[in-house]
C-alpha cells in the first residue's frame, strides 16, 4: 500500500519506519524541512533505539521517503495516517489545531491528486485525541474542504509506543485496534498492518480514541500507587521493591481483568478497611497518600451518582435486588448495597429488597451486627422473592444476577431499572427505562 504519514514527531517517525519495513510504499510528510532532509538522508530526527538502522534500510530500499509536499505523499495513496502533536492548551483542554490542520491540507489535497486504485482514501488519526474527535472534528474538517463526491472514510487507530522502546511496541503490539464505523475503512487500515500476527480488533471510532486515555490514566496510576506504598513503607522498614515485586506475581488479581469492570462501590470485609488502616498509618507516619485517599471519595461518590439518579427519576417505591457485597454470599459487611438502602430509607423512600442468598435469621457475628446497626429492620424489608419486590415498584436498583432476577426483570420490568452489576445480559438492557451506571 502507498501509505502518507502526517508528522514526523516521535510517533510518527517510528510509525512510518516500522510501516516502511512492512513492504509498504511510505512518505513522511513534515512543515519542517530539516526532519525531512534527516530521513530521506537516511537518519532519524528523533533518538530512539534502532530507528536509526531501520530508517536507512528503508530509504536505501526506496520504501521509506520525506517530503513537505501533501500532495506528492497523498497521490494515488489509500491511507493517509495522521500523527501531529496534541499538546495540552489552558485547563487541561487538548489543543486539535495541528489535527484540524493536517485534515484540511489533506482534504484539499484531494482536488489534485488522483485516488488509489480501489477508490477509497483512508484518514487514520493516530494522534492521541479526546472521544469524539473524529466525529466533531475530523469528519466536519474533511467535508469542508474535500470536493464534492471525494470517496473517503476515517478511523481512529491508536498507537502504544513508549519512548526507548518504540520500535519493538510497534513490531510486538500488546493489541491492534482500530476504530472505525465504515467497515471498507477498517478493512483498509487492517490490511495496512496485516505484516502483524495480530488479529486487529474493529471498534466504533469513539471508543478507540477513548482506549489510549484509559491507558495512560491507569500507568499513571501504577506509578502512583507504587510511589505512595513506598513512601509508607519505608517508614516501616520495608523494601517496597520486593513487595511490589511479589504483588506483580499474583496475575489473577492485581495484574488481570479482575476488578477493573466498571459497575457499583467496592466494600466487603476487606477492601474499604485494609484501606482505611493503610490510610491511618499513613497518618500516623506524617506520609501523605493522597490517591488512595481519593479512591475512598471516589468510591462514597459512586454510592451518591445513585441516589442522585433515584431521586431524579421522583419515584417513591424501589426494589433493590442484591443487598450482599458480592453475588453467592451472604457478607453484608460494609456492602455498599447496605449503605445505599440506608441512604435512601433515610430520605424517606419505600425500599424493598431481594436477595437469593440473604437470609436474616442465618446471619451471625460480625456480619449480625453490622446489619443490625445499618438496617435494623431488615426482616421488615427483606421479600420472598423477586416479583414480591417488584410489585408496585416504581424502579429497580440491580446488583444480582440471578436468573431469577434477570427473568423477572424480562417478564414484568418496572418502569425505571439501574443496572449497577453490568452483567445483567443484553435482554434486560434492552427492556423500556433501562440504564446503566456509566454505559
Amino acid at each position: 500500500m502507498k501509505v502518507a504519514v502526517f508528522g514526523l514527531g516521535y510517533a510518527g517517525t517510528v510509525s512510518a519506519a516500522c510501516l516502511a519495513s512492512g513492504q509498504h510504499d511510505v512518505w513522511g510528510v513534515d512543515v519542517d524541512a530539516d526532519k525531512v532532509s534527516v530521513v530521506n538522508a537516511g537518519a532519524s530526527p528523533v533518538v530512539e533505539p534502532g530507528l536509526s538502522e531501520l530508517i536507512a534500510a528503508a530509504v536505501s530500499s526506496g520504501s521509506l521517503h520525506a517530503t513537505t509536499d501533501v500532495g506528492l505523499a497523498l497521490e494515488e495513496a489509500e491511507v493517509a495516517l495522521v500523527c501531529v502533536g496534541t499538546p495540552s492548551a489552558d485547563h487541561g483542554r487538548v489543543d486539535l489545531r495541528h489535527i484540524e490542520r493536517a485534515v484540511g491540507q489533506i482534504g484539499q489535497a484531494f482536488a489534485t491528486t488522483a485516488p488509489p486504485a480501489s477508490g477509497l482514501r483512508s484518514i487514520v488519526i493516530r494522534s492521541t485525541v479526546p472521544p469524539g474527535t473524529i466525529e466533531e472534528v475530523v469528519a466536519p474538517t474533511l467535508a469542508r474542504t474535500a470536493p464534492a463526491g471525494s470517496n473517503y472514510g476515517v478511523a481512529m487507530c491508536p498507537e502504544f509506543l513508549r519512548e526507548g522502546s518504540g520500535v519493538n511496541d510497534f513490531f510486538n503490539p500488546p493489541f491492534t485496534v482500530i476504530g472505525a464505523d465504515d467497515p471498507l475503512v477498517g478493512e483498509a487500515v487492517a490490511k495496512l498492518f496485516s505484516f502483524f500476527d495480530l488479529k486487529p480488533r474493529i471498534v466504533g471510532t469513539r471508543t478507540a480514541e477513548a482506549l489510549k486515555y484509559a491507558c495512560n490514566a491507569f500507568h499513571a496510576t501504577k506509578v502512583s500507587f507504587a510511589n505512595e506504598m513506598a513512601r509508607l513503607l519505608r517508614n516501616m522498614d520495608v523494601d517496597s521493591r520486593e513487595v511490589m515485586e511479589l504483588f506483580c506475581e499474583d496475575d489473577r488479581l492485581n495484574l488481570s481483568p479482575s476488578y477493573l469492570r466498571p459497575g457499583f462501590a467496592f466494600g466487603g470485609s476487606c477492601l474499604p478497611k485494609d484501606l482505611r488502616a493503610l490510610l491511618y498509618l499513613a497518618r500516623v507516619n506524617n506520609v501523605d497518600l493522597p490517591m488512595l485517599s481519593g479512591a475512598l471519595q471516589s468510591n462514597e461518590i459512586t454510592i451518591s451518582d445513585v441516589v442522585n439518579s433515584v431521586i431524579a427519576d421522583g419515584g417513591r417505591n424501589v426494589a433493590l435486588l442484591g443487598l450482599s457485597f458480592k453475588m453467592k454470599t451472604d457478607d453484608l459487611r460494609e456492602s455498599p448495597n447496605v449503605v445505599l438502602a440506608e441512604t435512601l430509607l433515610g430520605k424517606g423512600l419505600n425500599v424493598r429488597i431481594y436477595d437469593p442468598i440473604v437470609n436474616p435469621t442465618r446471619l451471625v457475628g460480625a456480619n449480625r451486627t453490622y446489619i443490625e446497626s445499618k438496617l435494623p429492620h431488615l426482616q421488615r424489608l427483606l421479600t420472598d422473592s423477586v416479583g414480591e419486590a417488584l410489585e408496585g415498584a416504581d424502579m429497580a436498583i440491580v446488583s444480582s444476577t440471578d436468573p431469577a432476577v434477570v427473568a423477572a426483570l424480562v417478564a414484568t420490568p418496572p418502569p425505571s431499572i439501574i443496572d449497577i452489576s453490568g452483567r445483567l445480559g443484553r435482554e434486560v438492557e434492552q427492556v423500556p427505562g433501562y440504564s446503566g451506571l456509566g454505559w
